[in-house]
């Protein structure tokens, strides 16, 4: 992974999503992301919200219930999907995707994620358990660190390296308003940057 190229780090083998959401996914920062979208969009704590990896890409939720059953979410990878629903909500709209064909589905395969292997999940998840700011400054140098990888300033790895180094570097605040939320994303971006920077000239 650490000799990772950009152009291997945009081949998914599923989605076509542009290059900093295909980049995430490669990371699995999307998933970290989509944890604390979860979170705030339904009323769970993080510790009951589980990722899992899933390389068919075609069940994207699952709920569990407390008699034991599991509900799924199922479809073809294709985000017209999630964007027809989101246009036509609270109905239906029909779209051209792909219709799923669960005949020839020969296989659904679910893992845990390695977290050692992709720390940016574990990043997100202590961002979203300490509140306040800390998810605007994960987002934030993200953006930056995958926009410089993308630009080949800086390595794969260096992608979560410097969202760490972000998180450690400013001080945790609170983001009641929309000021907060804003005034954190410019100071992560600002530092990710720097370190960025450094890390480029050396």
């Amino acid at each position: 992974m650490a000799s990772a190229r950009v152009e291997d780090a945009l081949k998914h083998p599923n989605w076509d999503m542009g290059a900093k959401i295909t980049i995430d996914s490669a990371t699995m920062m999307n998933k970290g992301l989509e944890l604390i979208e979860a979170a705030r969009l339904f009323p769970l704590p993080e510790d009951r919200i589980d990722v899992l990896v899933h390389p068919q890409s075609i069940v994207h939720g699952m709920v569990a219930y407390r008699d034991g059953s599991v509900m799924a979410q199922l479809g073809a990878p294709d985000m017209r999907t999630p964007i027809a629903v989101a246009l036509a909500w609270p109905d239906r709209m029909p779209t051209s995707v792909e219709r799923l064909d669960l005949a020839r589905l020969s296989d659904l395969s679910f893992a845990p994620p390695d977290l050692e292997r992709f720390p940016a999940l574990a990043l997100a998840r202590a961002a979203l358990r300490a509140g306040g700011d800390r998810p605007a400054v994960l987002n934030a140098a993200n953006e930056a660190a995958v926009a410089a990888f993308l630009e080949r300033r800086i390595g794969f790895l260096e992608i979560a390296a410097i969202v760490s180094e972000t998180l450690s570097a400013l001080p945790a605040r609170p983001a009641a308003r929309l000021e907060d939320v804003l005034a954190a994303d410019n100071d992560a971006r600002r530092w990710a940057n720097e370190a960025i920077q450094t890390r480029s000239a050396a």
